[in-house]
């Protein structure tokens, strides 16, 4: 696949670190609702419910949320790497989905529906994550490694969330857990893509590290079997032909 473009990349990362608007618009949700509400007992749907007089506001960051992700994968596509990268895009391309459909389906609406979204949301974030971590890493390795932490506490806590292991962070908590990581993840990535887009598709330190390395090996290689065979050729000069001394014919062997 042909590298990235310097424009394309740029575009994806600002399509990418613009999922956070999701924070802000959550909050001012949040601010508008009437009755008590606790990001720790109360899921995110609240906000998006009948009941929230921010409820607009709420589904439709869902939406965008849902336009942010995939644009940003599709963009910045040419920039992952190898089977990961196919990965990523199919995995988040699922989250966008789903988010697509928490923001269309309400809470209180068609609930099936509604459920389907936050399942393909959570399951195909954190492992989206865990897959964009292993694309970027030849890029860079410090933002491979964040990306794949963010990506293990989101499936972790998507797990927990599923099976209503919720006493710890509450319910709230725990799906905030589950799904604060994918925005995170996206808006790091965009930025450090794009701080590191003059590099292009120049290998990271410790790839250059690697390729060093394992060049140096196969030096040292091919010089013992260089060497090898030259000890081999001198064996055989120095034992000569073997010579029947009851031959008269034979050749006399020169003195040493």
């Amino acid at each position: 696949m042909a590298p990235v473009t310097f424009a394309r990349l740029r575009w994806g990362a600002l399509v990418w670190l613009l999922t956070l608007q999701f924070f802000v618009l959550e909050t001012v949700a949040e601010a508008r609702y009437a009755a008590p509400y606790s990001r720790i007992d109360d899921v995110i749907s609240a906000l998006g419910a009948a009941d929230s007089p921010g409820r607009a506001l709420m589904n439709a960051s869902f939406v965008v949320q849902a336009a942010l992700i995939l644009g940003g994968a599709l963009l910045l596509r040419p920039a992952l790497r190898g089977a990961a990268g196919r990965a990523a895009l199919l995995l988040l391309g699922a989250a966008a989905l789903g988010t697509l459909l928490v923001g269309v389906f309400p809470l209180d609406g068609n609930g099936t529906m509604h459920a389907i979204g936050a399942v393909l949301y959570f399951v195909g974030g954190g492992l989206g994550l865990i897959a964009l971590a292993y694309a970027v890493r030849p890029r860079s390795e410090a933002l491979g490694t964040s990306v794949v932490l963010l990506g293990i506490v989101a499936t972790a806590a998507t797990i927990f969330f599923l099976a209503g292991v919720t006493s710890y962070l509450g319910e709230g908590g725990t799906e905030r857990a589950a799904a604060y990581p994918l925005p995170i993840a996206l808006a790091l990535t965009g930025v450090v893509l794009a701080l590191t887009a003059g590099r292009g598709d120049r290998p990271s330190a410790g790839a250059e590290l690697r390729a060093e390395r394992a060049e140096q090996e196969a030096r040292r290689a091919e010089q013992a079997r260089v060497r090898d065979a030259a000890l081999e050729a001198a064996a055989q000069r120095s034992d000569g032909p073997d010579i029947d001394p009851d031959d008269p014919w034979a050749p006399t062997p020169r003195r040493r």
